[in-house]
């Protein structure tokens, strides 16, 4: 028995751990600086092939040294390439040998503003140019300390960025809502990371009342598109669409109790129908933690939608 309980305790200690671990992990991910790994078209010579791994490197470097990676973002990380040697080896077969001079560069890509720059040089070799250009771009060694301190040194300049501009950027969002984008207001602000510490919780704080605006307008476009379904056939394939649209329906909105009064009338009729219980039911009011990942979720998915097109300036 006491064997049982010292294993029972153990389990519970490997599972709080383990919640723990995630707790902290997911608190770490939000406070993370984001930048979007950029290759501009204009470096002479590099192949297709050989650009898209640059950009996948660009992230493996932002990731390793504790940023984020996203795409679409004001931030970037990006890179000039220049070849110092190219030779033609004697084979067989003949091997190309290549030297690149790689500059790394950290600034605001809206602007053309560097933040931080490093240089390292690589070296590699393949049978065409494409796989030495590779080959050299694989030896840039995301844990050379050289480049760790290029990304904190960027890191720190984008988090005085939003102490610096912090009152503008609420600004922005506010006029985005005001056009009725409140999506696009709540991406704004919602990107503004935990690690600004001030400046995220006037962020949040300004968030507030845009999700609430938002959750109406949504909830006022399923109401009616669910009542209209409801009314032009009071059928169980009309109570299944209806009932589908009003679940998603947030609990917060204005006119949530209008929802339930409808879910309920549609639960009476499916009842009167074939005696089934009705499953599509309102949710009751959010808990703030809830909330908060609500709002963030709606940032989340406006951030991986199709926005509109981002032009970076080069940063060299």
């Amino acid at each position: 028995m006491k064997k049982i309980s010292q294993i029972l305790l153990a389990t519970i200690f490997v599972l709080s751990a383990s919640m723990s671990f995630a707790q902290a992990t997911k608190s770490k991910d939000e406070a993370r600086i984001k930048l979007t790994a950029w290759v501009p078209p204009t470096i002479d010579g590099m192949p297709v092939a050989a650009r898209k791994y640059l950009a996948n490197k660009l992230t493996q470097v932002v990731t390793k040294n504790g940023l984020g990676g996203t795409k679409n973002a004001r931030f970037i990380i990006s890179s000039n390439v220049m070849i110092s040697t190219k030779d033609v080896l004697p084979g067989p077969p003949p091997m190309h040998a290549y030297t690149l001079d790689v500059t790394l560069y950290i600034g605001d890509g809206f602007e053309g503003t560097v933040f931080s720059s490093t240089n390292v040089t690589v070296k590699g070799v393949g049978k065409n140019p494409t796989k030495a250009y590779k080959a050299a771009l694989k030896n840039i060694r995301t844990n050379n300390p050289d480049v760790a301190a290029f990304v904190e040194s960027g890191k720190q300049k984008i988090i005085q960025y939003y102490k610096d501009n912090c009152d503008m950027i609420i600004k922005e969002a506010q006029t985005l809502a005001d056009q009725d984008k409140y999506r696009s207001a709540i991406y704004k602000l919602t990107t503004v990371p935990s690690a600004c510490g001030e400046c995220y919780d006037k962020a949040m704080n300004a968030v507030k009342p845009i999700y609430k605006k938002q959750i109406d307008m949504d909830c006022k476009t399923k109401l009616a598109e669910a009542t209209g379904i409801w009314n032009a056939s009071q059928d169980m394939a009309a109570a299944e669409k209806a009932g589908a649209i009003l679940a998603k329906i947030n609990p917060d909105a204005s006119c949530a109790p209008q929802a339930r009064t409808l879910s309920n009338k549609i639960a009476a009729k499916v009842k009167q129908i074939d005696a089934r219980e009705w499953k599509y039911v309102v949710k009751e009011q959010q808990q703030e933690s809830e909330r908060i990942k609500a709002i963030r979720d709606i940032g989340v998915a406006y951030g991986k939608g199709p926005k509109a097109n981002v032009t970076y300036k080069s940063l060299w």
